[in-house]
């Protein structure tokens, strides 16, 4: 069944579904919400190059995830829209299996959310995508606006303020296209509540706020002040921008791979399937066929380098962090820890200023060292593809001429 096409029906029912039963007090749950929600599911479904089952299965929820709202449901909205979406598409003819995983995605979407697949992680990110992005103030305000409405209750904006930033805090994208996409502006929105909080706070105890720097969280060193001359928020911005944009960096280079591996795969499973029974028939060809298998063996082999994991200990000593040499900032480091052992070299380093900014930047330099061996052995991939194409194609060219030749 072609499923692409039933979108576009579940767009007009969805659209008459809201105009049919519209509430004004839903001021933030409307139409102009589930089409961003959609146009955000769409962007992540695009990224990730999904099949038509899967691309319909995001859609499909993405259209539908609020439509429980629709029918007065705010708790449990979710179950409604998934038993919506179950009756119309069984209606539309639409695969029980797919059916079955559009409602999975849409009942994935509850608070907190909990996706146990990849389709399932994209329609939860679709949902929330507007926490990272510049217009979260906006729909904030008609959120608690139709909470108001709908309860009748009034809520201040210092119980909004602490409501949203520890909502923010606890939030976390599912996919990775999500999280270098959106976690820094969200981020970004995180430090401005909280700055806002601060002086609030301090209005209330007749106190200047403390400036908004690392050394006002972290305690200062026995006999020593914290320092406030250095330009904390700026440092800390480019430590957050230049990870952000080395793992960016880092799927960008997992992607080219695994294109490589992809293309590669199909062309030896061509030649393999098509020539090797044929090479009775023109034994000519077999070097070039010898050739353009060896230089596509090479090329996934240099691909699947580039996207190898090294594995590291993952246990840092006490000494380690006496001596300032551990970075607890990547995992490797403290993956088979106890939660104790870490949480204490956690503390360590929080206590220490200078310690805790050179386990950011061992961080970054990490990420930029194996950031500098996936691209080489990606470009050598590259280069061994290119080039040995060519070759390949010159040989397959010369033993047609000579084979021609010797039939004449």
């Amino acid at each position: 069944m072609e499923l692409l096409p039933v979108l576009e029906d579940i767009e007009s029912h969805v659209k008459g579904l809201f105009d049919s039963k519209n509430d004004e007090r839903y001021l933030y749950h409307n139409l102009t919400h589930t089409q961003e929600v959609v146009k955000a599911a769409k962007q992540i479904a695009d990224h990730y190059h999904l099949n038509e089952q899967d691309y319909f299965t995001v859609v499909a929820a993405a259209w539908f995830h609020d439509t429980g709202y629709l029918y007065g449901i705010v708790k449990g909205h979710e179950e409604k829209g998934a038993a919506l979406a179950g009756a119309y598409l069984g209606e539309k003819g639409v695969d029980a299996a797919v059916t079955t995983q559009v409602q999975f995605c849409i009942n994935a979407t509850k608070l907190p959310q909990q996706p146990a697949n990849h389709l399932e992680q994209i329609v939860c990110d679709a949902d929330l995508f507007h926490l990272g992005t510049e217009s979260y103030k906006e729909k904030s305000k008609l959120l608690r606006q139709e909470m108001e409405l709908l309860s009748g209750e009034k809520h201040s904006g210092g119980e909004w303020r602490i409501g949203t930033i520890e909502f923010l805090r606890s939030h976390h994208y599912h996919t990775t296209y999500a999280q270098v996409l959106l976690n820094a502006t969200k981020q970004d929105t995180i430090d401005r509540l909280e700055k806002k909080e601060k002086k609030q706070e301090a209005k209330k105890e007749n106190k200047k706020p403390e400036k908004d720097t690392i050394e006002a969280a972290v305690p200062a060193k026995e006999g020593k002040q914290p320092k406030s001359d250095l330009p904390t928020r700026g440092i800390e911005t480019m430590f957050r921008l230049t990870s952000t944009n080395h793992l960016e960096l880092s799927a960008m280079a997992d992607s080219k791979a695994n294109i490589m591996i992809s293309v590669n795969s199909i062309i030896i499973s061509v030649l393999l399937g098509v020539m090797l029974r044929r090479l009775e028939d023109f034994p000519n060809l077999k070097i070039p066929t010898v050739i353009f298998l060896t230089v596509n063996v090479a090329t996934i082999i240099f691909a699947i380098l580039a996207t190898r994991p090294k594995v590291t200990s993952g246990v840092f000593s006490r000494e380690d962090i006496e001596k300032k040499r551990a970075n607890l900032l990547f995992f490797g480091n403290f993956y088979k820890m106890k939660l104790e052992e870490y949480e204490w070299g956690m503390k360590e380093i929080m206590k220490d200023k200078e310690f805790l900014y050179t386990n950011m930047i061992r961080d970054i330099y990490y990420l930029g060292a194996v950031l500098g061996r996936k691209y080489r052995l990606l470009r050598i991939s590259y280069n061994i593809f290119m080039y040995g194409v060519i070759i390949a194609v010159l040989a397959f060219a010369v033993a047609v001429v000579f084979f021609c030749g010797n039939k004449k």
